[in-house]
């Protein structure tokens, strides 16, 4: 009794501090690892056998599998593709964004599908004169429920599908989920269009956001430039031979800190009758030398100050000079802060953004207003959109900094320079083929993903650098610290316990009552912690109600894994959700007004279908 009270305890803890948000997700579940170990509840060996289960390896082969087809453009393909079927209809758009998120995330997480179509919806709605906010928590919920599509659609699936192999039963195929998946977007679907729209705000603050596959709707380089306020503040400075600079690195130079200026790029003059050398991209060892051209960004009064202080002439800006921050080598960006950034609540300088990330932050916009004054000292903030210029290869790092960042727009002539992918096709092969692998159950699961990761790899998809940033190193700490919680409430007889409680109580009535408590159990933790945190401690709760009702478990553990998908009525318990926030201009109600009535249309729909797909 003592040990189940304990583990109640450090559970009651456990997701205190998630939902408190006062520490990583990761970390909260390494310390509860330690806990169990401390306290004696686990062995070490069984508080570190979550590690060295096969749902780990195969959530981290997914991982690299997703980051495939975002690298050789196969998820931006249906982007394209979502933007030549739309036609400027409300209706219609709501349809294709949802059918299109839900089909993405089938595959890959569903936070890098609302990554992906969040700057290709924004855009959309824009020139169809429609707010954004109509369409992007559409968007997020798409992604959601497509989770439920197939096996590997969202760690849920797997978990109740391992609970099964690891009692055993045969467990759930690539495709047993696919007839819930399809009900739960039709009533989704259906719900959007009648009821969910005329719920959602009208936001009519236009949101920041660029499609990248549609280069006629991507604004020029020079819009670009103007919605930060920038050209008044863009400046050439040549390098006199007088001047203290020369032979000095620009790192040594420390122009920002000293004058708060930014060196955007670089012209070396070695003939004075000939045009300057082409531009090229800065690095903090870059030397300085006589009669180099520097494109510089500051406060007039600022450039003034160091061409006197440093004997700097100050040449005409030319129209040139705009175009040249767009090469084969350098390139432009906006990048946006999503919730969970580490940068938020920090400023640029703080962060030593230049030298950690190797790009030069030119301009700052919040709330649709670009900052004035030195950025280098403003906080910053969540939704903040940043823009950025360094070289392609910097800015494609940023795209793999998917916690701290999301890319969402280019200018149009850095989109006319950028190289075809040449690897589409291949990587849609490599899908295709652990998709037969896993739908005719050839091998099992977890050897069928990380072959597919393996592929990516050799052929060339993708590198090894990729793949580990690709990695969500919190999702896979968090599942691994929270499979010896299961084991903990097992051994101690807490699951026992709880399995008691709610088979004497809701079991008594019926299995249906039964389901409806753990599918309203498991709806309401997902709101505020991981559905994949909700569905570990879930999953053997419904299993143990099964059994001890003496019907087959397929049908609790099924409703556990399709309610742990309805995270609709909080902004925190998914990063779908989180991710819209801020451009759809959101508030928390807003969730909640939208997100409340479609989880209920859920319980019911899975109260009767589920039954039927899989009888007691």
């Amino acid at each position: 009794m003592e040990d189940m009270l304990l583990t109640f305890a450090l559970l009651g803890i456990t997701i205190l501090l998630f939902t408190s948000d006062r520490l990583r997700l990761d970390l909260v579940a390494i310390l509860l690892v330690i806990a169990l170990i401390l306290t004696g509840l686990l062995t070490t060996q069984e508080a570190l056998a979550g590690f060295a289960d096969p749902i780990i390896m195969t959530i981290a082969g997914l991982f690299v599998v997703s980051s495939g087809l975002m690298h050789t453009g196969v998820a931006n393909l249906m982007g394209q593709g979502l933007d030549k079927l739309a036609r400027n209809s409300e209706v219609g758009l709501l349809i294709l964004v949802m059918l299109f998120a839900a089909g993405l995330s089938a595959f890959m997480s569903s936070t890098g599908a609302v990554a992906i179509f969040l700057p290709v919806v924004v855009s959309l709605a824009w020139n169809a004169h429609i707010a954004p906010s109509k369409l992007l928590i559409p968007l997020a919920y798409g992604s959601l429920i497509g989770g439920v599509l197939t096996l590997i659609g969202t760690p849920p699936n797997i978990v109740v599908s391992n609970q099964l192999a690891a009692n055993g039963y045969t467990p759930f195929s690539f495709f047993t989920f696919t007839p819930v998946g399809l009900l739960m977007l039709a009533i989704g679907i259906s719900f959007m269009l009648v009821i969910g729209r005329t719920l959602l705000p009208n936001n009519k603050q236009r949101t920041r956001g660029v499609n990248p596959a549609d280069v006629s709707e991507s604004p020029s380089l020079e819009e670009l430039l103007n919605n930060y306020h920038l050209p008044g503040n863009m400046f050439r400075l040549r390098m006199r031979s007088n001047s203290p600079l020369i032979n000095a690195t620009l790192e040594q130079a420390a122009l920002g800190t000293r004058y708060r200026v930014n060196v955007l790029e670089r012209q070396s003059w070695p003939d004075r009758l000939a045009a300057p050398l082409p531009a090229r991209p800065v690095e903090p060892g870059s030397t300085l030398e006589v009669d180099d051209i520097l494109l510089v960004q500051g406060a007039p009064e600022d450039v003034k100050a160091l061409a006197e202080a440093e004997s700097c002439g100050i040449l005409p800006l030319e129209q040139e000079s705009d175009e040249s921050l767009i090469t084969r080598e350098l390139g432009m960006a906006e990048v946006l802060l999503p919730p969970r950034s580490h940068l938020i609540g920090h400023d640029l300088k703080e962060l030593s953004f230049r030298d950690r990330y190797n790009v030069t932050v030119v301009g700052i916009m919040r709330m649709g207003t670009p900052l004035s004054g030195d950025i280098a000292t403003a906080s910053l903030r969540f939704g903040d959109t940043l823009l950025v210029q360094g070289t392609w290869q910097k800015i494609a790092l940023l795209r793999q900094e998917s916690r701290d960042f999301v890319v969402v727009g280019q200018p149009r002539e850095m989109i006319l320079l950028q190289r075809p992918i040449k690897r589409a096709p291949l990587a849609g092969l490599i899908v295709v083929g652990m998709l037969l692998l896993m739908a005719f159950n050839i091998v099992e699961a977890v050897v069928a993903v990380m072959v597919a990761a393996t592929a990516m790899l050799l052929t060339g998809c993708l590198t090894m650098e990729d793949a580990y940033h690709a990695m969500n190193w919190e999702s896979i700490v968090l599942m691994a610290g929270l499979l010896p919680m299961a084991t903990a409430l097992q051994k101690s007889g807490g699951i026992e316990f709880i399995t008691h409680a709610l088979t004497s109580s809701l079991g008594q009535i019926s299995p249906v009552a039964l389901m409806a408590g753990l599918f309203i159990i498991t709806s309401a933790f997902s709101q505020v912690i991981s559905n994949t945190a909700t569905t570990v401690l879930m999953a053997p709760i419904a299993f143990q109600a099964a059994i001890r009702l003496g019907i087959a478990p397929q049908t609790f553990l099924m409703a556990v894994a399709m309610a742990a998908s309805t995270s609709f009525s909080s902004p925190i318990g998914s990063a779908s959700n989180t991710l819209v926030l801020g451009p759809g201009g959101y508030r928390f109600g807003d969730y909640l007004r939208v997100g409340i009535p479609l989880q209920v249309l859920m319980l019911l729909s899975a109260l009767i279908a589920l039954p039927l797909l899989f009888p007691f």
